[in-house]
This record gives structure tokens, C-alpha cells and sequence, in this order.
């Protein structure tokens, strides 16, 4: 059985334990961004529901 420091030193194809860890640290930020960008989009939307007139809005 190849181990996987075969992978490493590129007796055997496959990814890398350095690739693997980039892949779930990208993993990770991506699913941050995407959270991050709902929370925008719902802020976004919720505010500009304040500012419109007629909506309950104190605003003038």
C-alpha cells in the first residue's frame, strides 16, 4: 500500500497533505464569504425597507 508521503514526494499522483490543507482552509473562507454576504444581503434589504415612506418609518 502507497503511503501517503509517496503523494508527497511525487512517486505517486494524487494531492498533496500541503494542497489537501490549502483546499480546506479555501473551503472554509469560502463558506465565511458566503455567510458574510447573506448577512449583507439581508441587512441591505431589511434597511431598505426602514427608508421607504408608509412603512411604518419615522423618518421624513
Amino acid at each position: 500500500m502507497d503511503a501517503p508521503a509517496d503523494i508527497d514526494d511525487g512517486a505517486r499522483a494524487g494531492t498533496t497533505s500541503q494542497e489537501t490543507t490549502e483546499l480546506r482552509e479555501a473551503r472554509r473562507r469560502i463558506r465565511l464569504l458566503e455567510q458574510e454576504s447573506e448577512v449583507l444581503r439581508w441587512a441591505a434589504a431589511y434597511l431598505s425597507q426602514a427608508h421607504r415612506p408608509g412603512k411604518g418609518s419615522t423618518r421624513l
